[in-house]
């Protein structure tokens, strides 16, 4: 049987309606904020050639830095040793380089020629905007440590990276020989802090709020 609506009744069923679309929609949105999968860790490659051992004690605490930020994971790789599926599936590249001749080493040399000559990574700029930075480690004060890290820089930024710093002006850098005792833990701490300022970047980056 049909009964009639009279206004006030037909406000109020309009009313009731319109409530109950809300909660559906407000409900679906709940349902898929919490059905949401958590964001995948971003990962952090550390690159490094090291022949006495101290570019790749300060890679080693570049990677501690990395493990101190909450979803990030490193990946931790001599040049040589580095792969393209490494290379690219990185959301950051940390490369770090004894100083020789004032400059980063040939294996590092040779590790960036690499992403063209063995990865390919033109014409796609396949590196473009992924995360990067440099140390180094140099036996004097004044040995080229900065240039070296200029260096690995700008092979990033010639592949559209995003270079950040971090430990010091241009990355992170230890003194080993002369009056130095080798790295000492202020250098080891400006290595851990240039791997937790990439991580932090990286995961700000993959969360959005740099958009």
């Amino acid at each position: 049987m049909f009964f009639p609506l009279t206004p006030s009744s037909r406000h109020r069923l309009i009313g009731y309606l319109f409530l109950c679309a809300l909660i559906l929609v407000l409900g679906n949105g709940f349902v898929e904020t919490f059905a949401a999968e958590p964001a995948p860790p971003v990962k952090v490659l550390v690159a490094y050639h090291s022949l006495s051992g101290n570019t790749e004690r300060m890679a080693e605490a570049v990677v501690d830095g990395v493990k101190s930020v909450s979803g990030a994971e490193a990946l931790l790789k001599r040049v040589g040793k580095v792969t393209a599926d490494d290379l690219f599936s990185a959301d950051a590249v940390v490369v770090g380089s004894p100083v020789y001749w004032s400059n980063m080493s040939g294996e590092v040399k040779t590790f960036f020629d690499n992403w063209q000559f063995k990865f390919g990574v033109f014409p796609e700029y396949k590196m473009k905007n992924k995360i990067g930075a440099a140390f180094a480690t140099g036996g004097q004060v004044s040995s080229g440590k900065e240039v070296t890290m200029l260096t690995i820089l700008a092979a990033m930024l010639e592949n559209k990276m995003i270079v950040v710093s971090g430990g010091g002006a241009f990355g992170a850098s230890a003194t080993t020989e002369g009056d130095s005792p080798g790295i000492d833990n202020k250098e080891l701490a400006d290595a851990k802090a240039l791997g937790r300022r990439v991580a932090e970047v990286a995961v700000m980056m993959q969360r959005g709020f740099f958009r």
